[in-house]
């Protein structure tokens, strides 16, 4: 898992694997037991527990894309490893874990100062699931 996400997103590494000493439950001794690793430079850590309690959507990763390249880059990749397209940008990885992958301009837009720019914005991006920013900048400029 944690090999997969280090590979989205620039800057990003594994720092540790550290491996059950004994034998419990979920895990054999040698098996990974935590990882750690860090997403464009902030830190995580991944423990290979009890996968019987599955990820939810109280819990995302957001992803800030600088532009529709970055965007189309990271929801391909997640896609081709299993991941599903939900709505508005979101995406389920293929363990279940949800991503909002949101190109800068979207939050610019919906934070216009203009209200009724944004509202276009917003009513665009509530149609997508993949966000497209080309689409959202049409919208909110009234086109």
């Amino acid at each position: 898992m944690a090999t997969f996400y280090v590979s989205l997103l620039p800057n990003s590494r594994i720092t540790k694997v550290q491996r059950s000493p004994i034998d419990t439950p979920g895990n054999k001794a040698g098996d990974v037991l935590v990882v750690t690793f860090e997403l464009a430079g902030q830190g995580y850590m991944a423990l290979n527990g009890n996968s019987e309690i599955p990820a939810n959507h109280a819990v995302s990763f957001l992803i800030n894309c600088e532009d529709q390249a970055e965007v189309d880059r990271v929801w391909d990749k997640i896609v081709a490893d299993g991941g599903k397209p939900v709505a508005c940008g979101w995406i389920t990885d293929r363990f279940g874990v949800s991503w909002q992958v949101c190109p800068k301009a979207l939050s610019e837009l919906v934070a216009d100062p203009d209200p009724a720019r944004a509202a276009r914005a917003m009513q665009a991006m509530m149609t997508m699931v993949k966000i497209d920013v080309a689409a959202i900048k049409r919208a909110a400029d009234g086109d």
